[in-house]
């Protein structure tokens, strides 16, 4: 029996199989540094232990996007190892925060699979849940990813696909009541009653994104899907180089969006998202965003707003009324279409 593991193919995935995920990580001081310096990310809780405590924390909560990779990077080896990409989320949700010195592990179900009418390769969709080391969960949701097959010659026509939620349900809000927030800290002054439904955000920053970037990126959150590594065998196939992992597009697009949206300092939860089209070393990303709806929860300090954030490779908000064409197809310069859940505090917590 060999002792190397070769990770999983499409055949090697059965409905309703539980895997195990290895490797649970401990965070740590670092990872959020490392974080910061591939993203440059500027959201206030998760950089002040003061704005974490004026906000009723007892000190920094990590950034939920990052924790999303953390606990993420848990399933590859055993999931997409053999991807050829990952194409899309949906019921994604932050049930309780994570902090620097938690441990996070994950576990994933087969929910779904669908044989690629070329034989060669399949989706395979899953349920996955990560757990903190006390067992509470920190990240549920599902996503499917393109496989290759080992044997290209047996069809087994398996067509088994999953249906999702148009939004994730979103059953508590552990974040703790905001008796204020200072703008100045913040660096933002608008607040949950200044978004209006079909608003939409040009977010004026590009972010290029060097091989350096991504590739160590990948590795923080021990991410060792081939594609986003190997270059000698990534230069015999149709892309010729390797392909960014997707989750650097979300944290690069969400990054951006805090100009027009600082005091929003919660990811809720991801309703669904697509990689549009693949992205390489060298792409300059941008963002923007449509506010899609406005939701009251019972509350007074906080509200949620239900965003769409579109990421853009090599081209500028400005220059992108509409990330599809006529033919309803995504445009070649789309990278991202992400359907998410934010929360925003409402103007009584104004300082």
């Amino acid at each position: 029996m060999s002792k190397i593991n070769m990770g999983n193919f499409f055949e090697d995935f059965s409905i309703g199989q539980k895997i195990v995920h290895p490797l649970p990580r401990t965070i740590s001081e670092g990872d959020v540094s490392l974080y910061i310096a591939f993203t440059g990310s500027r959201f206030a809780l998760h950089s002040s232990d003061l704005v974490a405590k004026e906000m009723g924390y007892e000190k920094r909560p990590l950034d939920d996007i990052l924790m999303f990779h953390l606990t993420f990077g848990k399933s590859v080896q055993d999931i997409s190892l053999n991807a050829i990409a990952n194409l899309g989320y949906a019921e994604m949700a932050f049930p309780n925060p994570v902090y620097v010195g938690d441990t996070v592990s994950m576990t994933s179900t087969v929910i779904g699979l669908k044989e690629n009418s070329n034989g060669k390769s399949g989706v395979v969709y899953v349920h996955s849940i990560g757990v903190n080391q006390n067992g509470a969960v920190v990240l549920d949701f599902k996503r499917w990813v393109m496989v290759h097959k080992k044997d290209h010659t047996n069809l087994s026509g398996v067509n088994e696909v999953p249906t999702f939620a148009r939004t994730t349900p979103i059953s508590q809000i552990n974040i703790p009541t905001i008796k204020c927030v200072d703008t100045d800290s913040t660096g933002g002054k608008y607040f949950f009653e200044d978004y209006e439904i079909a608003e939409r955000l040009d977010h004026p920053e590009g972010i290029t994104v060097d091989n350096s970037d991504h590739t160590l990126a990948t590795k923080l959150y021990q991410n060792n899907a081939k594609v986003h590594f190997n270059d000698h065998m990534m230069k015999s196939t149709p892309m010729g180089q390797r392909l960014m992992y997707g989750g650097i597009i979300i944290s690069m697009a969400r990054a951006i969006s805090f100009n027009g949206l600082q005091n929003a300092q919660w990811v809720c939860a991801i309703n669904s998202g697509a990689h549009a089209n693949p992205t390489y070393a060298g792409d300059t990303i941008y963002a923007y965003t449509e506010i899609l709806e406005k939701i009251e929860v019972n509350r007074e300090d906080i509200g949620l707003l239900r965003v769409r954030t579109t990421g853009l490779k090599n081209q500028t908000p400005k220059e992108t009324p509409t990330p599809k064409g006529e033919d309803g197809k995504y445009l070649p310069n789309v990278v991202l279409d992400l359907d998410y859940t934010i929360v925003i505090p409402k103007k009584v917590t104004k300082k």
